[in-house]
């Protein structure tokens, strides 16, 4: 773990470079970035962040006057947490040291942070304006997985940028304290961009060229569907909503329609639905309800771990179902179904413990069942939920 550097009031900028194994296009790197600070007129320094290069990254860094950070743990996220750390200047833009990234093209995203922007993502997209070189950007990540997992971005988290997965962006050392990273892997550069716009910070996005690869030792770190797997599970994970409350609310809307359908027993283009299509029903309601009390839980312990910011919503809900009017409901559900289950019973009993009409029986037991399940389900995760709560009191 690299030791947290203070900033230093005479350093405006601080780049960072993640290093494993980059001695083709490290030494290119650093000169753009040092020219870069002779052109905006900024006192900086270039961090490398190296990860283990074994071909000699580290001594060839400090020949060019860049200072070297040692980061003992494997990953692009570790790399980066580490060179962050080390910085010293008020704003931080980082970038990868492949020559991909031009940091020529720094003086403008020094430009939007010194007029107030607390994040500026580069955008190689050409619908934000960027521009993507002949051979620099596979056809897959370009035409589909780039496309789609900003468009994802933009849908799930109002993230107002064209090209979400850009690893050249600018940030002030403020915003980076304040989000509070967990990722150690690839999905670093994502998780920044999604807590910024939860946080409401001000992000802006500027338009930057994307170049080939310059590594000829060896070919990109990035693995295109483990990555892009990665990627998508990280935005599952930062929204209940998407992951557990929008299927939920899903599954017992089907419930309920089933139940409408199927309970009084009604035809549809010739088909009857009885008991079995109860049983669906019963299926999604416990499915739904689940995953709504999922969606509940995972916010309050992402909020309570420091994952997600606060949300008024989660509070209203807390204090409109309390621990006490979950129970009440959760005891009036259970012994509903308990009723329901014990009036079978009991035509159980009057036919001597023999054959029912199980068409007719089912139709009490079924609902009973569910009910009971709900009730159950109710109380248990109004304990759960309580105690997730408690750090809020």
């Amino acid at each position: 773990m690299v030791e947290r550097t203070e900033a230093d009031p005479t350093i405006e900028l601080s780049v960072v470079m993640p290093c494993l194994n980059e001695a083709d296009t490290l030494a290119v790197c650093i000169r753009k970035a040092q020219a870069a600070f002779v052109a905006c007129g900024a006192r900086g320094e270039v961090i490398v962040a190296d990860n283990g290069s074994e071909d000699g990254c580290p001594e060839l860094a400090r020949d060019l006057g860049a200072r070297v950070v040692h980061v003992a743990s494997k990953g692009y996220g570790h790399a980066l947490m580490g060179g962050i750390e080390a910085a010293r200047g008020r704003f931080i833009v980082m970038g990868d040291a492949d020559d991909s990234y031009d940091f020529s093209e720094i003086p403008h995203f020094l430009s939007a942070l010194r007029e107030g922007a607390e994040l500026v993502q580069g955008c190689r997209m050409p619908s934000g304006g960027g521009r993507i070189l002949p051979g620099a950007m596979p056809p897959l990540h370009r035409w589909f997985g780039n496309p789609l997992l900003s468009r994802l971005a933009r849908g799930m988290f109002d993230v107002p940028v064209q090209d979400a997965y850009c690893g050249l962006r600018g940030f002030t050392r403020d915003l980076y304290e304040r989000l509070d990273l967990r990722c150690t892997g690839m999905e670093f550069a994502t998780e920044m961009i999604i807590k910024s716009a939860l946080l409401g910070a001000r992000i802006t996005e500027v338009p930057i060229t994307l170049h080939p690869d310059g590594r000829k030792q060896h070919g990109p770190h990035l693995r295109t569907f483990r990555d892009g797997w990665r990627t998508l599970r990280l935005f599952l994970l930062y929204s209940p909503r998407w992951l557990f409350l929008f299927p939920g609310c899903l599954l017992m809307g089907l419930g309920v329609l089933g139940y409408a359908l199927a309970y009084p027993g009604l035809e549809i283009a010739g088909a009857r639905l009885g008991v079995h299509t109860l049983l669906v029903a019963s299926l999604c309601l416990l499915m739904g309800f689940q995953s709504i009390l999922f969606a509940i839980m995972s916010k309050a312990y992402a909020i309570g771990a420091g994952l997600l910011p606060w949300d008024s919503r989660l509070e209203r809900f807390f204090r409109l179902a309390t621990l006490e009017r979950g129970l009440l409901v959760g005891l009036a559900a259970l012994a509903g179904g308990v009723l329901l289950i014990g009036a079978a019973a009991w035509s159980w009993r009057e036919v001597g413990f023999g054959d029912l009409d199980y068409a007719a029986t089912l139709r009490g037991v079924i609902p009973g069942v569910t009910l009971a399940a709900l009730g159950f389900q109710t109380i248990l995760s109004g304990f759960f939920t309580s105690l997730l709560g408690m750090d809020r009191r």
